[in-house]
């Protein structure tokens, strides 16, 4: 395997792009939570998502099914993904876009610190520190604020996405997931969270599928082929080729992206108290994943 290197210019537009793939993406669910319910939707999305990863995988002749000691902990990320996804289509559906999104993205503060006690040899430097309580304190900022059209129960749900997104990250780098290939730890993330999503769905009494209008079929179509397909793969494959810690400081984009889209498309108006909750949690994921210097 070749050794990682700088991104370059190609790498950077990329990984833009992703970042504005994945902004949009809580845009996406909320369009569509009017006629799919929202754990319904969820579920369609990872059970889909799973059909065209696997088909992917096949067609490029990866081996998925060694015995690689990593189905316990596999198990247990798809549960955790699962949990993180449920929290995220719920509670967009009782706060606004640009506020969910702000809070889904603490989930790097909350990885640093999971690290710092489970995986040796990822102790948290000051600057990383600093970033995780500059973050912290726009996540507390945002929670007072309530001019912005959103509600505690929504707000707490976007909380509790990031805490299970950075568990699942924690788990995957202190297991034998560090160890398998990224497509089979998304397809371990996909079918296991598909799998809980369904009967999920049925056991909470949601309504369902409802009669699907274009907008709503563009909106999964845009979740199961260009987020949970497309835009995973491309980020797996970045880190195959690039330095991780060059690309994952971009991350601090992708709440830029799904603000600015939350105000244009779902006609959101976030407060200036929340712009400058925003702008802090923006600047501690900045911080969180700058590069060490050598």
């Amino acid at each position: 395997m070749n050794a990682r290197s700088a991104p370059g210019p190609a790498a950077f537009a990329l990984m833009v792009l992703l970042c504005a793939i994945w902004g949009m993406q809580q845009v996406a669910m909320k369009l569509a939570v009017a006629e799919i319910s929202p754990v319904m939707q969820a579920g369609l999305r990872s059970g889909l998502g799973a059909v065209l990863v696997y088909a992917w995988a096949r067609w490029r002749g990866m081996t998925l099914f060694a015995h690689d000691r990593s189905l316990r902990p596999g198990l247990l990320a798809g549960f955790l993904f699962s949990l993180e996804f449920v929290f995220i289509f719920v509670g967009v559906d009782h706060t606004t876009v640009s506020r969910m999104v702000v809070f889904l993205y603490t989930a790097p503060c909350f990885t640093v610190l999971g690290l710092h006690f489970f995986v040796p040899g990822e102790r948290m430097g000051w600057r990383q520190a600093v970033g995780v309580l500059l973050a912290f304190a726009g996540l507390v900022l945002a929670f007072i604020d309530q001019a912005s059209g959103g509600s505690l129960l929504g707000d707490a749900f976007g909380v509790l996405a990031a805490l299970f997104w950075a568990a699942t990250t924690v788990l995957i780098r202190a297991t034998k997931l560090a160890q398998v290939t990224a497509t089979k730890v998304l397809l371990y993330q996909l079918v296991v969270s598909a799998a809980v999503m369904f009967p999920l769905s049925w056991l909470l009494g949601e309504r369902g599928i409802g009669v699907l209008s274009a907008p709503t079929l563009w909106a999964m179509a845009y979740q199961i082929v260009i987020v949970a397909f497309i835009s995973y793969l491309a980020w797996f494959w970045l880190l195959t080729r690039y330095l991780a810690g060059r690309l994952l400081v971009f991350s601090f984009l992708t709440p830029l992206f799904g603000v600015g889209f939350g105000m244009a498309l779902m006609g959101d108006q976030p407060s200036l108290h929340f712009f400058v909750a925003a702008a802090m949690v923006v600047g501690g994921i900045v911080l969180v994943n700058l590069p060490a210097r050598k």
